[in-house]
């Protein structure tokens, strides 16, 4: 059975949100701080959070911070702010995904399954790399340990650092990652040159493995937050 942690401060919605989990086989936790859903996540192992933003103390924003440096599940962001900036800035702190109040317990329902079935299949790929060293998606295969790269069983050449980038947006499949966050994972703090590396090395690489880079299937851009390997 999975393990849900709603963390939502308005008791009602809750209980209703987990009255339909429930029902659809899963086990449901409610917390109604930030504080407490650290405390949850510390103590308890979950495979989803559903995660409300205007929380007392520390907001959804924050734990999110916190869950993306320590855990590796899907995220999903509740909010009655419908801006755009607030759906950025959720998804470029790691959000899998952004949903606006008011919605049907029957919808949330079925973003929960689709986001477990999703991180499932990821497992699996990433299982299977682990016992071959190859990643295998929809026809892109990289292998690590060889540093080899191959789009419909052609091998493609990469750089040093394409195939680098590439290998941690794929390992880090579905994340967003600002251009700043690349240049310092990849690059790191005291090399020379800036964040447009990035940019400039996407393009390479959507060159090599996209069938059409300017509708790229792999590497997406998340307008105002950054890229991630669509999985």
């Amino acid at each position: 059975m999975k393990n849900i942690l709603i963390v939502e401060d308005d008791p009602s919605i809750a209980n209703l949100q987990k009255d339909y989990l429930e029902l659809s086989g899963f086990s449901v936790k409610i917390v109604h701080s930030g504080t407490d859903g650290l405390k949850a996540l510390v103590k308890e192992n979950f495979h989803l959070v559903i995660l409300d933003i205007m929380l007392p103390g520390m907001d959804g924003f924050e734990l999110l911070k916190i869950i993306r440096e320590k855990e590796d599940i899907p995220v999903l962001l509740v909010s009655a702010r419908a801006e755009e900036i607030y759906k950025i800035k959720g998804l470029g702190l790691g959000a899998d995904d952004y949903i606006t109040k008011p919605f049907s317990s029957a919808e949330l329902v079925a973003r929960v399954q689709a986001h477990l079935g999703k991180f499932e299949r990821m497992k699996e790929r990433f299982e299977k790399k682990n016992n071959d060293g190859k990643i295998l998606v929809r026809g892109l295969e990289v292998q690590k340990d060889a540093r080899r790269v191959f789009i419909g069983g052609n091998e493609v050449m990469m750089a040093q650092k394409e195939f680098e980038l590439l290998l941690f947006l794929l390992e880090h499949a579905n994340r967003v990652f600002s251009k700043d966050e690349l240049f310092e994972r990849i690059w790191g703090m005291d090399a020379l040159g800036d964040a447009s590396t990035v940019t400039v090395h996407i393009a390479r690489i959507r060159e090599k493995i996209e069938e059409n880079p300017s509708k790229p299937q792999y590497i997406g851009t998340v307008w105002g937050s950054g890229y991630r390997f669509m999985a």
